[in-house]
């Protein structure tokens, strides 16, 4: 069985899954840790997660996307506001998230904390 495109539940779902990193499977491949979504009681399709760690790689080229540039281009404000952001979306629960995203930002690790410290103390 393959996924069936032009069901209207698959298609629904579609812009949530590609935003998650997430690959849309047919039911019927299905692993014990994938997702399967069913629409009036009968399985459409599935969805395998990706590992935490793809995740925020995910993450950090859809930034890149939406700023226009790449994540080390930014000024140091704009900066500030993707550490906030990742902050939200739990990137430093990551195990090495820190360092992935100071790589990304083209910045110390020192100065990521210092990006995370700022906002918590409310500066």
């Amino acid at each position: 069985m393959s996924v069936p495109a032009d069901h209207p539940f698959a298609a629904a779902v579609r812009p949530l899954v590609d935003a998650m990193g997430g690959e849309m499977i047919a039911p019927d491949r299905a692993r014990g840790d994938d997702v399967v979504l069913s629409w009036e009681g009968r399985p459409v399709v599935a969805v395998r997660l990706p590992h935490i760690s793809d995740s925020l790689d995910h993450i950090l080229a859809d930034l890149q996307r939406r700023h226009g540039v790449p994540l080390s281009a930014l000024d140091r404000k704009t900066k500030q506001s993707v550490v906030r952001h990742l902050e939200q979306r739990g990137a430093f629960s990551v195990r090495h998230g820190v360092e992935t995203v100071a790589g990304a930002l083209g910045v110390s690790r020192f100065t990521v904390y210092n990006y995370l410290n700022r906002e918590k103390n409310g500066d």
